[in-house]
């Protein structure tokens, strides 16, 4: 099971890599739909008529765009009438998903690590920085091998 999620959580990476190279793309302000029919010349009416919806109907679907309210349907539909292919992806912001992992897990391993640490302190039990360090390291290796579902509390 460990090595199944490795692998898919690798082969989604790899997927979502392409899109990394368009994250610093800067929507239209008017939204791609507007901005692209108006930069090709096709007028609102030969949209609407390929659509089969009104004029009124492809503004709207352009204000709804530029909003941030528009569905993937639509999008879709919308660039199939232009002769468009629509395309969506995620880019991680840590860069990749095994760093976002790493990233919570991380996180996590600090957490549970340090918990256990003040315990073991009240009860005069400390342990060395360098031991608590180890701790730590190995708890991350830990949770990145398992990816428990607590990861996303």
């Amino acid at each position: 099971m460990k090595t199944q999620k490795r692998l898919i959580l690798s082969q989604t990476d790899d997927k979502l890599r392409k899109y990394a190279r368009i994250e610093n793309i800067v929507t239209p302000q008017s939204g791609w739909l507007r901005a692209i029919r108006e930069a090709t010349g096709m007028p609102l009416h030969k949209l609407a008529k390929k659509l089969h919806v009104s004029p009124s109907n492809v503004l709207q679907r352009e204000k709804r765009e530029a909003d941030g309210t528009v569905t993937l349907r639509i999008l879709k539909e919308t660039a199939e009438a232009m002769d468009l292919k629509f395309v969506y992806g995620f880019v991680p912001k840590d860069g990749s998903l095994q760093k976002l992992v790493r990233r919570k897990a991380t996180e996590t391993a600090r957490k549970i690590v340090s918990r256990t640490s003040q315990s073991m302190e009240l009860e005069k039990q400390a342990v060395s920085s360098a031991r608590l360090a180890r701790a730590i390291k190995e708890k991350i290796l830990e949770l990145e091998l398992e990816m428990p579902t607590y990861l996303w509390d």
